[in-house]
């Protein structure tokens, strides 16, 4: 069982990257594989809570909670998150408020890192 750290720097919208990189984490926690998620800059958004979309479009915030429903493991950069102005309480269930030191950690860890 490989450890995958993907480490995520787009918005949610607006490009692809943050979304294909979710979809990619999915299919490989549903292939047994471990999976952390670290979002950093713009792409501590794609962890908030209540995001609304239009009809048919994809949800970031779902599908992060997807990867948590599957025992991945997501993390948010704290100070990209004081720099937008996201409380940890706006943050998807499961995810936590992050730190260079568990970025750290968690690239030590990793088998692979997928960087988005």
């Amino acid at each position: 069982m490989a450890k995958n750290l993907f480490i995520l720097n787009d918005p949610p919208y607006g490009t692809e990257r943050s979304y294909n990189a979710a979809r990619l984490a999915r299919t490989l926690l549903n292939a047994n594989e471990e999976v952390r998620v670290f979002l950093m800059g713009d792409a501590a958004s794609c962890a908030a809570a209540g995001q609304k979309v239009p009809q048919g479009y994809y949800n970031l915030g779902d599908m992060l909670g997807g990867v948590i429903r599957r025992k991945g493991e997501i993390s948010v950069c704290g100070t990209c998150m004081d720099a937008r102005g996201m409380a940890e309480e706006r943050l998807i269930e499961g995810a936590k408020r992050g730190t260079m030191d568990i970025l750290t950690e968690w690239t030590v860890w990793a088998d692979k890192v997928l960087v988005f």
